[in-house]
């Protein structure tokens, strides 16, 4: 008897570790577990990455509107050039900015800052005597 009881024990041991031998709570538990990580991969999956955000530029004899910008790391930006009187140009160099507008014809592009710091922009249009003065600050915090 001691025999045919530790033959038992051991079997429905290893006969646990089968696939079609667990019992109906353990089969309900991973129905549950793959349930759920199936409906969290779903969601995932739809979830909507966040909308860039809209920074508008106004350039005008012999200054950037507004002059100085602060920006997150790793966030999506759209930057917007616009012209309230001559053609005006707008590079950062680090950032790989470079826009062209005129009055009436706008630039834009988008970026996305992967290094926190202060970066200065000028305009790369020459559009008067105040050209070199026209400078635009955009700062990268976390």
């Amino acid at each position: 008897m001691f025999l045919q009881f530790k033959r038992l024990k051991r079997e429905s041991v290893v006969g646990h570790l089968a696939w079609g031998t667990q019992s109906k709570r353990t089969r309900a538990g991973l129905r549950m577990a793959a349930t759920l990580l199936l409906t969290v991969s779903i969601a995932a999956s739809f979830a909507r990455p966040a909308a860039p955000r809209h920074v508008e530029v106004t350039a005008k004899r012999f200054a950037f509107e507004p002059a100085e910008i602060t920006v997150k790391k790793g966030e999506v930006v759209e930057l917007e050039l616009k012209s309230a009187d001559v053609p005006h140009g707008l590079r950062i160099r680090e950032l790989k900015i470079d826009l062209r507008a005129s009055k009436g014809k706008d630039a834009e592009t988008t970026f996305t800052p992967q290094t926190t710091g202060t970066f200065i922009g000028h305009c790369s249009v020459f559009c008067g005597s105040g050209h070199g003065e026209m400078s635009l600050t955009i700062h990268v915090v976390t």
